[in-house]
């Protein structure tokens, strides 16, 4: 108990002892969606109305829709190649390319070994981050081999979020948050003080706790709270030092200076 007392007040005392990041207002835009999934380096918008996926630049809007399998429940755009859409009610993926079409279907039911998928993150190559309620482990799935290449220990704890990049995988989960490689090791574990959203930016890592953002620099444990206008931030992703927040039917977008 003591100790964790102790761990408590060491962590608050390295919050308030670091310079907070201050963010300053780019430009306000008026736009209306249901969901605003990413804004890319050259602008794209990604986007779901009426549960179609969209993908708007500035010459025009294509979508993908497939509603046979229900809504979309996450949407990962980091890989504007391989874009995954998840529709959890049909445990499925769909891979999409950069013109939104068609790569390939991943229907867990219909594997020889079962998977009940609920958290799911694009990989490297053919491979797709899931977490399996089954035996509550990650596993990093090859689709194309229909083969499971890594996976972790048990999570002993409900799963809030998942992120992946190309060497790592971010899982939150109501008592911790995990950094995991490309094999399955655990490279970093903290505790889950009240996080319970994940946005990754070139291995740099920002958690939402209720109204507010804290930054973690890439391979620090140090958490850096954000200074922000009071705004809801459900919505909020990072491409470039600039944070993109979506509230009341406008994006913001922040230019915020990381050391």
């Amino acid at each position: 108990m003591k100790y964790t007392v102790y761990l408590f007040l060491l962590l608050s005392y390295s919050i308030s002892a670091q310079k907070a990041i201050e963010a300053s207002l780019i430009k306000k835009t008026n736009f209306k969606t249901d969901r605003l999934v990413a804004i890319d380096n050259f602008g794209t918008k990604y986007f779901i109305n009426n549960n179609v996926f969209n993908k708007k630049d500035v010459t025009k809007t294509i979508t993908y829709n497939n509603l046979q399998l229900g809504d979309i429940t996450t949407a990962n755009v980091f890989n504007p190649l391989k874009i995954t859409l998840f529709y959890k009610d049909f445990n499925s993926v769909i891979i999409l390319d950069n013109r939104l079409a068609e790569i390939f279907k991943i229907d867990f039911n219909a594997l020889s070994k079962y998977k009940n998928a609920s958290h799911v993150a694009t990989g490297h190559d053919n491979t797709i981050w899931i977490f399996n309620q089954d035996n509550q482990k990650l596993e990093l799935f090859d689709y194309k081999t229909q083969t499971t290449r890594a996976q972790t220990v048990p999570i002993q704890s409900d799963v809030l979020d998942l992120k992946s990049n190309y060497n790592f995988c971010y899982l939150l989960t109501k008592n911790h948050f995990y950094t995991y490689n490309y094999f399955g090791s655990l490279v970093k574990k903290l505790k889950n003080d009240g996080y319970n959203k994940i946005v990754e930016s070139n291995g740099d890592i920002i958690l939402k706790k209720n109204d507010s953002l804290v930054y973690f620099k890439k391979n620090s444990d140090t958490a850096i709270p954000i200074l922000l206008p009071n705004l809801l931030t459900n919505t909020f992703f990072v491409t470039n030092e600039t944070l993109y927040i979506y509230a009341n039917e406008a994006l913001y977008e922040y230019k915020i200076k990381i050391n």
